[in-house]
Formats: structure tokens, C-alpha cells, sequence
């Protein structure tokens, strides 16, 4: 899971981007290792059929659509042949749909058609970038489907994958997600994704301007994952019982029951 591209980010992204120089070097090891880059709707129709995967199968995803992707990463993409997803956030990009509040130069859609015609994958992000699960159900499906329709509109055709703001997830957003169309969704969780994770709680690892080319290594090929996440995996089960008592307090006061 990649974030922004770019020699300079913002404070607010510096430290889940990557510089462009990191990023071919990490495309060189997966091409060296002799990996087979999928789309996340690809994995997906493969897990539900049944088929076969390639050797070696690495999902390379980019959330949120910051613009590096397309001037840094995209290049360097097509000099591999390698397939990606670039999962939007529809509210941040540039153009008719801005709604602020994007922290770094955000893809513009022309930009965005451009990806795709490269036969990048473009997938959902929400359209504002909230946390979905402390939404309530009407603004919850209004991220969704508002997501689905935009990118719909803007490329001829729906989206099949998602991916979840922040990396959060409980049983009813993805009920959201799969009731506005899509076919599967990622989340974090900084482990390999499995197939018994199901196809909407499919699990990424991050990588970062901290990551090292041989600790990039290690993670593609399933080493060393428990010790490199050890500290965001204890975090990650922190912030769940935070988020479920403040998603609890809300509802509870909603309902007029307590104050």
C-alpha cells in the first residue's frame, strides 16, 4: 500500500510517501524476484473462480490519488509492464467534485483517465475521506455509492474495488460497500493478504519513507512481517476499542437514551 509519490510531499503525508527514487528501486526488486503484479479486481475474479494464481502474485495499491502517482510511479509502472490499482478519493481530486480539504496536489481527472487507459485499475476511496465507521447509515452510503457514481461517470464504467479510508473496517461498513457495487475491498492490517480474509476485508502492508529497499525485500516475500509491523498491529488493536466505544457513545446519544 502506497500513498503519495514525490521528492517533496506535505508534512501531513511525508512520512507514508515514498520518493520516486524508493519507488523504482522497489519496482526493480519485485521485477528481479519475478513477481506477477495484479489488479485488486483481478485477484478478485481469480479468489471467486477459483483459477489459479500467477507466480509470485503482489498487488501494488495506491490510496487517496495524489498526483506523484501519475507523474512519479506511473512511468516506472509501464517500464515493468506491471498492473496496479490507484483506489480515489473522489471528493479530494482536481476538477468538478472538489470538496477541499486534500492534503497534498491531488490527481485531476484527466490525470486519472490517463491511469486507466494504461490499463491501471481505478478503485473507490470514499469521497470525502472520513472514518467510515463513525458515520451513520445514510452519510455512510452517501460516501459509498457518491464515490461509485463519480468514478462511473468519469470513466464510462463502475468500479469494482474499494478501499477503506485509514484502513478501517467493521461489519457494517463493508455491508455498505458491497451493497453500492463493489466486488471487494482492502483494508491495512500490515499482513499478507489471505483468501479466507474474505474478499472485503482483504489485508495490505504499508509502505513508507522509512522503508528500507531490503526490508522491502524481506515483506514481498513474507519475511520478517510480524517484527516490522509489531508496533502499528498493537496500535491498529488500540484504536479499534477506541473507535468502537466513540461509535457506541454516539449512537447511544443520538437515540435521546443518555447524555
Amino acid at each position: 500500500m502506497y500513498h503519495a509519490v514525490g521528492r517533496r510531499p506535505s508534512d501531513g503525508v511525508y512520512g507514508l510517501s515514498v520518493s520516486p527514487g524508493a519507488f523504482r528501486t522497489q519496482m526493480e526488486i519485485l521485477a528481479r524476484r519475478g513477481s506477477t503484479p495484479l489488479t485488486t479486481a483481478a485477484l478478485g475474479e481469480l479468489w471467486r473462480t477459483g483459477r489459479a494464481l500467477p507466480p509470485r502474485p503482489v498487488l501494488i495499491t495506491f490510496d487517496d490519488g495524489y498526483e506523484g502517482v501519475h507523474r512519479h510511479a506511473l512511468p516506472v509502472l509501464a517500464e515493468h509492464g506491471f498492473a496496479a490499482t490507484v483506489f480515489v478519493t473522489t471528493g479530494w481530486l482536481r476538477g468538478a467534485y472538489h470538496e477541499g480539504g486534500a492534503p497534498d496536489t491531488m490527481l485531476d481527472w484527466g490525470q486519472v483517465r490517463e491511469l486507466a487507459a494504461t490499463g491501471v485499475e481505478i478503485g473507490g476511496h470514499s469521497h470525502t475521506h472520513p472514518q467510515l465507521d463513525q458515520l451513520d447509515e445514510v452519510t455512510l452510503r452517501a460516501e459509498t455509492v457518491r464515490c461509485r457514481e463519480i468514478v462511473t461517470a468519469e470513466l464510462g464504467g463502475p468500479p469494482a474495488s474499494f478501499a477503506y479510508p485509514y484502513g478501517y473496517s467493521t461489519r457494517r461498513v463493508r455491508r455498505s460497500v458491497r451493497a453500492a457495487g463493489f466486488a471487494q475491498s482492502l483494508a491495512v492490517g500490515n499482513a499478507l493478504a489471505r483468501r479466507r480474509q474474505g474478499p472485503y476485508a482483504l489485508e495490505r502492508m504499508t509502505v513508507r519513507r522509512s522503508t528500507s529497499a531490503a526490508e522491502f525485500a524481506q515483506l514481498v516475500e513474507g519475511r520478517a512481517v510480524a517484527r516490522v509491523f509489531v508496533v502499528d498491529r498493537a496500535l491498529t488493536k488500540g484504536f479499534a476499542v477506541v473507535r468502537g466505544v466513540r461509535r457506541v457513545g454516539r449512537v447511544t446519544n443520538l437515540s435521546g437514551q443518555h447524555t
